[in-house]
């Protein structure tokens, strides 16, 4: 499935969350799930700079509310960031960042939350995908290598508090033949 900037992508007929392009007014329930997240967040004026990336899609609840899970519809459930930087006819797609709320960890979202973004990012032109992941998150390591990234190098020190990233790499031509995707 592929999206296109007005449309909503990944409605699903089994009450999966919907994954749609982000809005101005999805931004202060991205950056609550960032700083939820992640011990280094980015500041807000980093999401309003990339609202208009190729990639920066959220996941809504489309659920009646819940008391067990607190799931209101349109509640954006998680985000992915993803753009493109031309490069000498082989553009590069880079995910930027891609987190899920914590109440909704653990049910497959953030895998249907990176392969929407790799598929608009396709649909952008990129032929390639990189990424940056922390050297001790096995979760999300899992994740990426599970739909084809490949580490190509190691950063020393490459976040604030001095962890170490590792540069992951994913030929998208391949990852869209293996998912039987039409980029278009």
């Amino acid at each position: 499935m592929t999206t296109s900037r007005g449309a909503a992508a990944g409605d699903d007929e089994n009450g999966e969350p919907r994954i749609r392009p982000a809005g101005r007014a999805d931004l202060l329930a991205v950056f609550r799930i960032e700083k939820a997240v992640f011990t280094q967040p980015w500041p807000f004026a980093a999401f309003e700079r990339l609202l208009d990336a190729p990639a920066f899609l959220v996941a809504e609840g489309d659920d009646p509310p819940s008391s067990e899970t607190a799931i209101d519809a349109g509640d954006v459930l998680g985000y992915v960031v993803g753009d493109v930087t031309p490069n000498h006819g082989q553009d590069i797609g880079h995910i930027k960042d891609l987190a899920v709320r914590p109440d909704t960890q653990g049910r497959g979202l953030g895998r249907r939350l990176l392969r929407t973004g790799l598929q608009e990012l396709a649909a952008s032109g990129a032929s390639v995908v990189k990424l940056e992941v922390r050297e001790t998150n096995e979760r999300a390591q899992r994740l990426y290598s599970d739909e084809g990234f490949q580490p190509v190098q190691r950063v020393p020190g490459y976040y604030g508090d001095g962890e170490a990233a590792f540069v992951m790499r994913l030929d998208l031509g391949e990852w869209v033949r293996g998912q039987n995707v039409d980029p278009e």
